[in-house]
């Protein structure tokens, strides 16, 4: 794009876009490599479970995608391809570790302790008089006599 010369070979309408492929192309090959310069072992070493299988899921999905886009400058329908079976089975793993995240972030209901913050909240001082004389009034059932 940077030569003058191959402005003949495309329309010039599509310049803009073709460079913004070119500088796309340059940033994901250079993650790629950083991601390539550590050994993958390295990199698992320092994750708990749940963050390796993202790393796996984000690394298959990555990959399969760039060969998706790969189809389709070949001229071949991706979507009559395996590859879209692949990327469906990709996404529907990527869901189940989302609901496990989602799930390890909800807040957990200690219920003691909300049955006694809710009698607390709701206390009011003529029940605490109306369960004080029920309480005194059954212990005098009993006579005494001697």
């Amino acid at each position: 794009m940077a030569d003058d010369g191959l402005a003949e070979d495309y329309p010039t309408e599509i310049e803009e876009n073709l460079n913004d492929f070119d500088s796309s192309v340059g940033s994901v090959q250079n993650m790629v490599q950083t991601l390539v310069s550590v050994s993958r072992s390295d990199h698992l070493l320092k994750l708990d479970p749940l963050d390796q299988a993202k790393l796996d899921l984000m690394s298959a999905y990555a990959l399969n995608s760039m060969f998706w886009m790969y189809l389709v400058t070949q001229g071949v329908n991706p979507k009559d391809h395996a590859i879209k079976q692949e990327l469906e089975r990709i996404r529907t793993y990527m869901n189940k570790v989302k609901e496990i995240t989602d799930r390890r972030k909800a807040a957990r209901l200690d219920k003691d302790a909300a049955s006694r913050f809710v009698r607390n909240a709701l206390w009011d001082a003529e029940d605490k008089k109306r369960k004080d004389t029920t309480e005194h009034s059954r212990k005098g059932k009993h006579t005494r006599f001697s």
